[in-house]
């Protein structure tokens, strides 16, 4: 519900208890979410609801992805891309270059299905990866790396990291999909040194990914942990680099291995 009296919402502060989920900015701007019933709804201000983007991210995407979460989509901190129907999610830490090294990929020809943020099908045996592949948020020096992004606008988000989002329908030439299967996990690992890979072992490349995720609570943590068992027999890599162009060759060769 929209109403008319209150100002933009302020940095919301998100509480749980058992089922039972808040995001609360103040007395005009809040949101409640039950995880049982699967239900939500929120009480905003006008001008909340005209700042797209700051509705977007601290009320409505949460609200969606509590939703999901609890019993079809397990999602994960990765990017994903493909080629020939096989998919590659690039893991690691944040600033470590997933959603740059996923825009060169697409560029290069493969199939971009999302920069940062993919989720994992939670009762699907065939290791499906969903995207958002319809934009792509690269850092704020992205122009450096690829001229054609020159003259785009670089917009703090509202977590007040700097970035670039790339609206990928401007770019025909790189193809897109919503979902792909996982076959190979690439830990991005950026920085001077020889460029090479290695094997991860799969309960390191497991732990990894989970101890990454926010906590929403056992029952779900456990279909979670189920989830990623099913990727415990997909070949895991450390992937070293400093330049794109290497790591597209690298990254090239683990996918016809």
């Amino acid at each position: 519900m929209v109403g008319n009296d209150g100002d933009l919402a302020p940095e919301p502060t998100f509480r749980a208890h058992y089922h039972l989920l808040s995001i609360v900015s103040d007395a005009h701007n809040f949101a409640g979410i039950d995880c049982k019933s699967l239900l939500a709804y929120a009480y905003i201000s006008s001008k909340t609801a005209a700042d797209h983007t700051w509705f977007r991210w601290f009320f409505l995407e949460p609200m969606v992805y509590f939703i999901l979460v609890q019993s079809y989509a397990m999602p994960i901190h990765a990017a994903c891309v493909a080629k020939n129907g096989r998919g590659i999610l690039l893991s690691g830490a944040s600033g470590a270059g997933k959603s740059t090294l996923a825009f060169a990929c697409a560029r290069a020809g493969w199939t971009f299905i999302s920069d940062d943020a993919t989720s994992l099908l939670m009762d699907s045996e065939d290791r499906i990866a969903i995207g958002k592949p319809h934009q792509a948020r690269v850092r704020d020096d992205a122009p450096r790396l690829f001229p054609e992004l020159e003259g785009y606008c670089t917009r703090a988000r509202p977590n007040g990291k700097l970035s670039i989002e790339v609206l990928l329908q401007d770019f025909p030439q790189i193809r897109t999909a919503l979902h792909c299967r996982i076959d190979r996990i690439v830990f991005v690992d950026r920085g001077p040194g020889r460029p090479g890979f290695e094997r991860v072992p799969s309960e390191e490349m497991a732990a990894a990914i989970l101890d990454d995720m926010p906590s929403y609570g056992p029952e779900v943590r456990a279909r979670h942990e189920k989830t990623m068992s099913r990727l415990l027999d997909v070949p895991a890599y450390r992937l070293r680099y400093e330049r794109l162009e290497d790591a597209l060759v690298l990254l090239e060769e683990l996918q016809n291995m």
